[in-house]
C-alpha cells in the first residue's frame, strides 16, 4: 500500500525535481512541467463514478497518450482509473491503496520521463544503466 509520502520520496529522488501546491494540493514537476499530482476527488467526480468512487489517496499521473491511459484502465482496472474531468487528457489517477511500492515507482520514473528534457532524461537513463551494470 503506497501513500502520498512514498510519492514524493520517489518523485524528489528524480532529477531537476520541484514540488509546489496546486489548489491546495501537492504536485510535482521537472522543469516547471508536472508529471504527478495529488488528485482528491471533488463533488462532481463522486457523481459521476457513483458506486465506483474509490477511498483514500489519489494520484494523477502523467502517461503518454490516450492509448497508454486505456492500456493501464484496462489491464489493472483496480488501481487505474478515469473521470470524465481527464476525458481526452494524457494522464490516469491512481488509487494508492492499491499499488504496490515498485509500480509506483515505476509510473512515477515514466511519468517524469515523459515530462523531462530529452537530455536530461537519457542522462537519468544512461547513470541508472551504469549503476544496474
Amino acid at each position: 500500500m503506497a501513500t502520498l509520502d512514498d510519492v514524493r520520496r520517489l518523485a524528489e529522488s528524480l532529477p531537476e525535481v520541484t514540488s509546489k501546491l496546486s489548489w491546495g494540493h501537492e504536485m510535482w514537476r521537472v522543469r516547471d512541467k508536472s508529471f504527478v499530482w495529488e488528485r482528491p476527488l471533488r463533488k462532481t467526480d463522486l457523481a459521476a463514478l457513483g458506486d465506483a468512487a474509490p477511498e483514500g489517496e489519489i494520484l494523477g499521473v502523467r502517461v503518454a497518450d490516450e492509448g497508454e491511459k486505456q492500456a493501464l484502465i484496462a489491464s489493472e482496472p483496480d488501481i487505474y482509473f478515469t473521470i470524465p474531468h481527464f476525458d481526452g487528457y494524457p494522464a490516469v489517477l491512481v488509487r494508492l491503496a492499491a499499488v504496490e511500492e515498485d509500480e509506483l515507482e515505476e509510473i512515477v520514473t515514466e511519468a517524469w520521463l515523459l515530462r523531462a528534457p530529452k537530455r536530461l532524461a537519457q542522462q537519468f537513463l544512461a547513470e541508472r544503466e551504469l549503476g544496474q551494470a
